[in-house]
């Protein structure tokens, strides 16, 4: 395996002193020759310089997610996947890639039950193991847009990313929390170590972090194409880091090897899907078909939220029913939603008015569901009022990370790509400079609910099912919105808040991005940020019976839901770019001006 050619470790810090600061982060810019937002500056200018040079929309994605690779290394890069949905100017369709990670053509149903005690293997031994890892669908992705619908070569767009990774980045507050939050087990990887804990420390704010194995193989793709890790030497490393993890002698941690073999790198390929689509007040809603579950999830929820008036004069009650339809879009998504090349799924019927209408009779303005509730049968009219004891939510990574874009043509670009939990595996490839995806963890480890179906199970080519949410919305048939975000299964939830803001609560975009956040994923209580928890309406809803319990901390110390990156186009002709304004250190919102 390659290493780094100056035989020290692959990231090495240097005091900040002359070194060039960071690019500034905003988390409002308008415009009107084209707009990115991500989580990160570096990559924020990296693709704002694509559009800059006459680049496309698609071109500066692929930019802005290859620089997300190098400066957001927990959350995305190539070792991972995602969803890529592309608004076309020109025909004014939205188009879809699904590269979603696949499972190994040896992973089988019981894969994850030990087989000495027939249970499952705990979550946390199944995360930091080879077993977890799925083919990755991120490279891949890159090369099928760039072909289909870019101006410019793979080895173009990964110029910036290279160049980043060679000069490093200034460490933030949130880099080194997020180092911090994994680093015992990140110790437990030799690679992994090196790269991230170099001289065996956490690096230091405001010094630079570069990765010379990453921009040789940033280099490798685009000499090579991504051949290079499908059929290349890039592969072979990633094959015998899932089979062999490089842990560090002495770790007390039972590391399981993976089952991936250099066939199913050959083997993997990006799906062209239909986007789902829906109408709401008038708007076309597109996200992503299963295997995500994002684009049925989100629309169900719309659907079932059109039967009511919501109004911002009575923001509690307007809340109220935004969780009580998520909870039960939730339940459905539980039960029908998996790989549709392995399950039969009802997209259309998930997504359909009548079973929407019929699964509104469930929400009373005066009362609330309780949870797990059980799911519908969207093939059946009629069986939408069902109330019944569902299946608790499986367990889903919080991380990943999110970009939107459009260019001075009017295409878009809404695009999240992942890893699965921050710091994906926690295994670093030895000398490439990027960790692997802990994205088979997706998968419903048993069957939720005993004598029912499951359509999440592990099997062999299959990819697990996501809730990755890349949304876009047009008005009149031209692009208003795009939308989406990081945050595991509160993708849906914060998707679905941060439309209905906008479009129900009479919000600004920016509003609706910063407004406190719930999310209700059909469980007894209700996650909420600090925000809403000191807010009138908490008291409202919690006399209604809502009972709500502090989100998690997830990508920083901090408890939040999500971190947004959104755009709109304006009725002035501009056009707007949105990013956190303080969720995971704030993002990075850019846009072109006429004389740019």
């Amino acid at each position: 395996m390659p290493t780094s050619a100056t035989g020290a470790p692959s990231a090495v810090p240097a005091a900040g002193g002359s070194e060039p600061p960071p690019p500034a982060k905003q988390a409002v810019a308008t415009g009107s020759g084209g707009a990115v937002s991500s989580v990160n500056p570096y990559a924020s200018q990296a693709g704002l310089n694509v559009l800059r040079h006459g680049g496309n929309a698609v071109d500066a994605a692929v930019a802005t997610a290859a620089a997300l690779g190098v400066v957001e290394p927990y959350s995305a890069g190539i070792g991972g996947g995602g969803y890529f949905v592309s608004y076309d100017a020109a025909t004014g369709q939205v188009r879809t890639i699904d590269g979603r990670e696949t499972a190994p053509a040896r992973m089988r149903a019981d894969s994850f039950v030990d087989p000495a005690t027939g249970k499952p293997i705990p979550f946390p031994e199944a995360v930091n193991s080879g077993l977890s890892v799925g083919v990755p669908g991120t490279p891949a992705t890159w090369e099928k847009a760039l072909k289909d619908w870019g101006t410019v070569s793979l080895a173009s767009a990964l110029r910036p990313a290279t160049r980043i990774a060679d000069e490093g980045f200034v460490v933030n507050e949130e880099f080194r929390a997020q180092t911090a939050m994994n680093e015992a087990r990140f110790r437990d990887f030799t690679s992994t170590a090196e790269l991230f804990l170099p001289n065996g420390e956490l690096p230091v704010v405001g010094s630079r972090f570069r990765n010379p194995d990453l921009a040789r193989t940033y280099r490798e793709l685009a000499r090579e194409g991504v051949g290079a890790l499908y059929h290349g030497d890039i592969g072979r490393d990633v094959v015998q880091t899932v089979k062999e993890p490089p842990v560090t002698p002495g770790a007390d941690r039972i590391v399981r090897p993976g089952l991936m073999e250099r066939g199913d790198l050959a083997d993997y390929t990006t799906v062209r899907r239909d986007p789902t689509h829906t109408t709401y007040r008038g708007l076309d809603v597109y996200s992503m078909a299963p295997s995500s579950s994002g684009g049925t999830t989100v629309g169900e929820a719309l659907n079932i939220l059109e039967n009511f008036d919501l109004s911002s004069a009575d923001r509690a009650q307007a809340l109220h029913h935004y969780v009580e339809a998520a909870r039960i879009a939730f339940a459905d998504r539980n039960r029908w939603v998996g790989d549709p090349a392995f399950s039969d799924v009802p997209t259309q019927e998930l997504l359909s008015k009548e079973f929407a209408k019929d699964r509104a009779c469930l929400i009373r303005p005066d009362a609330v569901l309780t949870s797990p509730l059980a799911p519908a049968d969207p093939r059946s009219p009629g069986s939408g009022c069902t109330r019944g004891t569902g299946a608790e939510e499986p367990y889903e990574g919080p991380s990943t990370t999110h970009l939107v874009t459009a260019d001075r043509w009017g295409n878009v670009v809404s695009y999240t790509l992942t890893i699965e939990q921050t710091g994906g595996s926690a295994i670093t490839v030895p000398g490439r400079g990027f960790l692997l995806n802990n994205e088979l963890t997706d998968f419903d480890f048993t069957p939720l609910a005993e004598g029912v179906p499951d359509p999440n199970l592990p099997g062999p080519g299959k990819r697990p099912r996501s809730s990755m949410s890349p949304t876009i919305v047009l008005h009149d048939g031209k692009p208003m919105l795009a939308v989406g975000s990081p945050g595991g299964a509160t993708i849906i939830t914060t998707v679905l808040q941060t439309l209905v803001n906008r479009v129900d609560l009479g919000m600004a975009l920016p509003q609706a991005v910063a407004a406190p956040r719930v999310s209700q994923r059909n469980r007894a209580a209700t996650e909420a940020e600090p925000a809403f928890l000191s807010s009138p309406e908490r008291a409202a809803l919690e006399s209604l019976g809502h009972r709500f319990v502090l989100a998690p901390s997830t990508f920083t110390p901090s408890p939040e839901i999500g971190a947004v990156a959104a755009l709109e186009f304006l009725p002035d002709g501009s056009l707007q770019a949105v990013a956190e304004p303080t969720r995971r250190g704030g993002g990075s919102a850019m846009v072109l001006h006429q004389n740019d």
